[in-house]
């Protein structure tokens, strides 16, 4: 109820200061101070520009298309390497399933970033299961947007790293036609095609994109390794007449996919990783992924005036998954985990045989469950933004509110199989439910205001979000497959909550500085009492522009209060999800990124060189045990895992009219897997790495290019994590070359 009073007063105080302003936006198009181009009005975009970007109170960054079409990849990780803030511990070579940290988040399947496509969260039940195991597909996305430190209290839940808003292709303004293929190293190949075109009252874009590869590991006798990836996107829109004084936009969207990926969570011993880092061990052949997507979304923009405008999103996600992969070894009634074994394969040699198939055995012994869920996430948004200017001022009001549902529905089972001859055969099939049997859900009232006021070079903008979240599970438990509840247990969580912000940038001559502080904020699980993640976030960081430089220097400082740690089978854990407290941390950093072009007076040619860095550090200041040796014994001064404490990229490229060639290197610093101080033990270390990733296009004419690729240029052989089960590799040296038509 206060929440709706809120909305109430908000909504009265932005018409009253309609009636107010002293001189409307239109009018200060002729200002030097202010510029209608400040304030972007869309409802799938939340910075819209470089320009934007660069203006931001708080650390912002925007990957545009032809950023993205540079190395055409279909790997996250790769597009946003070169991002300061953003650590990424990759898992499958492909990005099938990143894991991203914003500043010092923890990476485990991005569960702790707010992800969202076209606005809209995009996790499969983002409150109730965030794990994404599901995650869009890089390469139908027109442009990547990534907010930092105080400037995305606009987005939520998550708000203690930062927001990742992808966004998908958009309806062109003419007519346009397009096809994008590329052929490969491992029968790697990417086929995407696109038609659109705009009228005066309607437009519409449709594209279809595969991606597909036969992958880079080797099963013992033989088998396929990769995955046959398929994206479908159709977008049409309705609008008013261009004359009509009051307009009326209509945007409908449907999305669907579906993934065919013979990934596993089996990795490899030290030794095994040592002697042949691409082995896949025999215990894995029947490791399966399959998943489909839907989405289905509509977006209603009533433009008022060129001022005020309120933009309104109805949203469906449906997700659907069964990951079918090895979890465990019985030998003798005593079952041990994959990542037990592998993690000690000397005391568990039996076991470790079994899974390596150097030892047969005829029923029972190899487990594979059969990890099959369901989501639903679904909600309305609205978006209430009014601007006006007075003497050298400009005024900037945002009103947001979102009803939100999700939920995870488990439904799993374990299959038995003996091995002979390193040949997986089918012993006892389980009975579907009696793995796991329950749902999880959430529904959640979020609402925010952000304010923005310019008043001659200095820029501040306050603002405040809250939450309020009810999360709840049904367990029907391992005996009740029908669901008739004789054996149900139910459990709930409430939170409300309250997240302010403010930040602040203040413009020179050719230098900017900003920074701001704000609350962050993670939702627990339903777990009765379980208190949520908490923390006060600081930054403080300067733009600048002078002598051909540009670039930016960002420090910051997360001072966690209450960490979450989660129970994820990706990292080791058993997959129940369960989160645990981990105490007070507190992480801090630097982020830099520098910019030059080399060629700066030349007339057809430009040599940009980029470089980005990242330090960070963690430190917990509590010491406790984590559950099921997750995180290991935690003692306080320890750093946390998964994070390496340096990282940085460097892109070089040269660039004419007909042509241009591309050179990327990324250092990814070592990190620990489990925490710790000090020298890193080998069983618990990721060591360092420094990939090169070239690329070149060639252009015949304005309708016709040819372009290559090479993936890990120096053939670099390297770990990239030792979760979820053992070491395992990141994509080896890789040639494509492709084809580019557009009209």
């Amino acid at each position: 109820m206060k929440s709706l009073l809120s909305l109430f007063f908000i909504v009265v105080f932005l018409n009253i200061s309609y009636g107010q302003s002293t001189r409307l936006i239109t009018q200060a198009q002729d200002s030097n101070l202010i510029k209608l181009e400040e304030v972007v009005l869309s409802a799938n975009v939340i910075l819209g520009s470089k320009f934007q970007a660069r203006n931001r109170t708080g650390a912002a960054t925007y990957v545009s298309q032809p950023e993205l079409l540079r190395y055409n990849y279909t790997d996250i990780n790769r597009v946003l390497r070169s991002v300061p803030g953003v650590t990424l511990v990759e898992e499958d070579g492909f990005g099938l399933r990143p894991n991203i940290s914003l500043r010092g988040t923890s990476p485990e399947r991005s569960a702790k970033i707010t992800l969202m496509e076209d606005a809209v969260l995009i996790a499969p039940a983002p409150y109730s299961a965030p794990a994404a195991y599901y995650f869009p597909s890089i390469a139908r996305m027109q442009a990547v947007e990534i907010l930092k430190g105080s400037s995305q209290v606009q987005y939520g839940p998550f708000t203690t790293g930062g927001a990742i808003n992808m966004i998908s292709s958009t309806i062109p303004d003419t007519f346009h036609a397009s096809l994008l293929a590329n052929y490969g190293s491992y029968n790697s190949g990417d086929l995407q095609l696109k038609l659109g075109d705009s009228k005066e009252r309607f437009g519409y874009i449709i594209e279809y994109l595969n991606f597909n590869s036969d992958g880079f590991k080797k099963l013992d006798n033989g088998g396929n390794t990769g995955f046959d990836k398929n994206d479908l996107l159709a977008k049409f829109r309705f609008n008013s007449a261009p004359t009509a004084k009051l307009k009326h936009i209509l945007d409908m969207k449907f999305q669907y996919s579906d993934e065919d990926s013979n990934e596993t969570y089996v990795g490899l011993t030290d030794e095994d990783f040592e002697s042949t880092p691409f082995r896949r061990y025999a215990g894995s052949q029947v490791d399966e992924m399959t998943n489909d997507h839907i989405q289905i979304q509509a977006t209603y923009d009533l433009v008022f005036s060129d001022y005020f405008h309120i933009i309104t999103t109805a949203y469906y996600n449906g997700f659907s998954r069964n990951w079918y992969k090895l979890d465990a070894v019985t030998l003798n009634g005593d079952r041990r985990s994959i990542s037990n074994i592998l993690e000690d394969p000397v005391t568990n040699n039996e076991y470790y045989n079994v899974i390596a198939g150097n030892q047969d055995e005829a029923a029972d012994a190899l487990l594979v469950k059969a990890n099959n869920r369901k989501y639903v996430s679904r909600g309305i948004q609205t978006k209430f933004d009014y601007h006006w200017s007075g003497d050298n001022t400009f005024h900037d009001l945002e009103l947001g509110a979102r009803f939100h549902a999700d939920e995870e529905d488990r439904f799993q089972w374990v299959d038995g199989y003996g091995i002979n001859n390193g040949i997986m055969n089918l012993t006892t099939a389980g009975t579907p439910g009696t793995d796991a049997n329950r749902i999880s859900d959430a529904s959640a009232f979020s609402s925010y205001l952000l304010y923005k006021l310019k008043y001659k070079n200095l820029t501040i903008t306050p603002g405040l979000r809250y939450e309020s979240i009810s999360l709840g599970r049904k367990d029907y438990g391992k005996n009740d497959v029908s669901r008739q509840g004789f054996d149900l247990s139910t459990r709930e969580n409430q939170v409300n909550v309250w997240i302010p912000g403010m930040g602040f940038n203040y413009n020179f001559n050719q230098i900017s500085l900003f920074g701001g502080i704000h609350k962050g904020f993670s939702p627990p699980t339903s777990k009765e009492g379980e208190k949520s993640e908490k923390s006060i976030n600081y930054e403080l960081g300067s733009r600048f522009s002078f002598g051909g430089f540009s670039g930016e220097l960002i420090g910051f400082y997360n001072d966690y209060s209450n960490l979450l740690g989660s129970d994820l089978a990706a990292t080791g854990g058993t997959g129940s999800l369960e989160q645990f407290n981990a105490g007070e941390v507190d992480v801090t950093g630097l982020e830099v990124l520098l910019n030059y072009n080399a060629l700066n007076n030349h007339e057809k040619l430009k040599l940009p060189i980029t470089f980005a860095y990242t330090y960070t550090h963690t430190e917990f200041q509590s010491s406790f045990d984590s559950p099921n040796d997750i995180w290991g014994e935690v003692t306080k001064g320890d750093e946390m895992p998964y994070i390496p404490k340096h990282q940085f990229n460097a892109l070089i490229s040269l660039e004419h009219p007909s042509y241009e060639l591309n050179l990327s290197g990324r250092y990814n610093g070592a990190f620990r897997t489990k925490a710790g101080r000090g020298s890193i033990p080998s069983n618990e270390l990721v060591p360092s790495s420094f990939v090169v990733d070239f690329s070149a296009k060639y252009h015949l004419n304005d309708h016709f290019s040819i372009n290559g690729r090479i993936i890990n240029l120096l053939d670099e052989t390297y770990a990239v994590s030792r979760v979820p089960a053992g070491l395992r590799p990141g994509h080896p040296f890789a040639v494509s070359i492709g084809i580019f038509i557009r009209y």
